[in-house]
Order: C-alpha cells, then sequence, then structure tokens
C-alpha cells in the first residue's frame, strides 16, 4: 500500500500527531569462565554506564533540533543504566512537510537539522549472562517519541552506530490526528513505506532483514540480524588464536544460536 504524501499541509491549530520509534538493540559476548563473565558485565556497565548514555541522547537531541528541559539518570546495582530526557521543539523552519519529512536515511555520527514540539528520549540498559555457557547478552531499550511534525526516525543511523549491534528490533507508529484548515483529519502526515529506507545502504548491506508492516494503522517493524562476524570480536577473556579449531567452531555456533533465537523471539 501506498501512503500519498501531504503537500504544504495547511493545519488547524497544533500538530497533534505522536510518533514515537521504539528499538532494542543486542550485543552478544562469549566469555568461558565465570571470572570473564563478570568481567564484561563490568565492561558494559563502565562503556554504557548513564553518563555516556546521556551523552548519546544528548547528541539525539541535537540531530532532531531539540531544546532539553529535563535529565534523569541513574545507575543501578548490579549493573544496568537509565536515561530519560524531557525535550522541546526549537524554532520552526519554513519547510514544506514533503522536504522536511522525505523517506531517507539519517546521519551516521553527523547532525541534520530537524524540530520537534514537545517530547521525550528514553534509553534503559540490560546486561545479563548465561549460568553455563558462557554467552552473555546486553540489550539496550530506546524510545524516541516526539508530537509535532518531525518524525524521529532520522536519529535512527546515529543511534544503531551508537551501540554494538548484532540484533536489532524496530518499531515505529504514528497515533492521534491532526486537522487542517477545513477540519479534515490526518492520521499521519508524511509517506513511509518501510523503517528500511530511514538506514543507510551500508548499515542495510550487514544485515538480514524482516518487516512486519500494518499500513493501515500506521505501524511499521523491522528486524535486523548481522550477517557476518569475526569470531576475536565476540571472546571476552581469550582470542581466537588460544582455541582449538573445533573450539572455535563450537563457540561460533553458540554466538549464532543465540542470536538466531533472539531475532525470530523463540528457543531452537
Amino acid at each position: 500500500m501506498k501512503i500519498k504524501p501531504y503537500k504544504k499541509l495547511k493545519l488547524y491549530g497544533f500538530n497533534n500527531l505522536t510518533k514515537t520509534l521504539s528499538f532494542n538493540i543486542y550485543d552478544i559476548c562469549y566469555a568461558k569462565e565465570l571470572n570473564d563473565r563478570k568481567g564484561y558485565i563490568d565492561y558494559i556497565d563502565e562503556q554504557y554506564n548513564a553518563e555516556r548514555l546521556t551523552k548519546i541522547l544528548t547528541d539525539v537531541a541535537s540531530i532532531i533540533g531539540a531544546n532539553i528541559l529535563n535529565i534523569a539518570s541513574q545507575d543501578y546495582e548490579p549493573q544496568g543504566a537509565s536515561v530519560t530526557m524531557l525535550i522541546s521543539e526549537e524554532k520552526v523552519l519554513d519547510t514544506p512537510i514533503e522536504e522536511s519529512q522525505s523517506e531517507s536515511p539519517g546521519p551516521l555520527p553527523e547532525t541534520v537539522l530537524a524540530h520537534l514540539d514537545k517530547s521525550h528520549i528514553t534509553v534503559h540498559t540490560y546486561p545479563e549472562s548465561h549460568p553455563d555457557d558462557g554467552i552473555s547478552t546486553f540489550r539496550v531499550d530506546i524510545d524516541v517519541s516526539t508530537c509535532g511534525r518531525i518524525s524521529p526516525l532520522k536519529a535512527l543511523n546515529y543511534l544503531i552506530h551508537s551501540f554494538d549491534s548484532d540484533i536489532i528490533t524496530i518499531d515505529y507508529r504514528v497515533r492521534g490526528f491532526t486537522r487542517d484548515v477545513s477540519g479534515k483529519k490526518f492520521f499521519i502526515d508524511h509517506k513511509i513505506n518501510s523503517i528500511q529506507n530511514y538506514i543507510s545502504s551500508n548499515t542495510r548491506n550487514l544485515y538480514h532483514m524482516i518487516d512486519v508492516n500494518v499500513y493501515q494503522e500506521n505501524i511499521f517493524h523491522t528486524k535486523m540480524l548481522l550477517k557476518d562476524f569475526d569470531l576475536d570480536n565476540y571472546l571476552f577473556g581469550i582470542s581466537q588464536k588460544e582455541l582449538k579449531a573445533s573450539e572455535r567452531k563450537k563457540i561460533k555456533a553458540k554466538l549464532r544460536k543465540e542470536m538466531t533465537e533472539i531475532f525470530y523471539g523463540r528457543n531452537i
């Protein structure tokens, strides 16, 4: 189903549409010994503590051109961290809607100027490990919710590249409605066929990707699974050269099994 773009839509009052981007990012690791598993959790807690997460969300606010009103952050015991950021819009440029909300990838480390009204950004981390299999998993949950003209999808590339992303599950939905000057309701104010169109082609080439979209409900869902990986990037406390060929094969199979189970949402 192709959604017709709305050109130079003139609204009656405030744009009440709420656009929410929610996604989970998973990083997988193999740490054979108990001390190594603990070391991985400690490393993740240090790498993605509340201070670092606040910096990432501050960059997101800059990318979407928002003012930061309030920040609440917390590191947890024994592990994990959370940050919640309340934001508001900067001055809205006189840009036609079809230009400001075109379906195209957002930036990587660079910034792009966009605008929103009132909204929030949140992030929560969940490090964990298998009790006896050597597998450790780090999950990040992120929500970017905007109320107004601009979709938060432009921040996708930056967020994906801010974390080590083996599996990514992304949801985007538009809720509420806004009215034009004649009183006609609009339940979406920009064209979107797939979340994938907001991700750079270089990134898309690294992943197997599946879409499950409900166009008539303005619900979009994309899952991403990394195609290939270098084992050395997944070992903690040991290097690949210290392992026998049979051990390397076994560990790679364990890592791939973990990724596949998370991607499909079921045990294999």
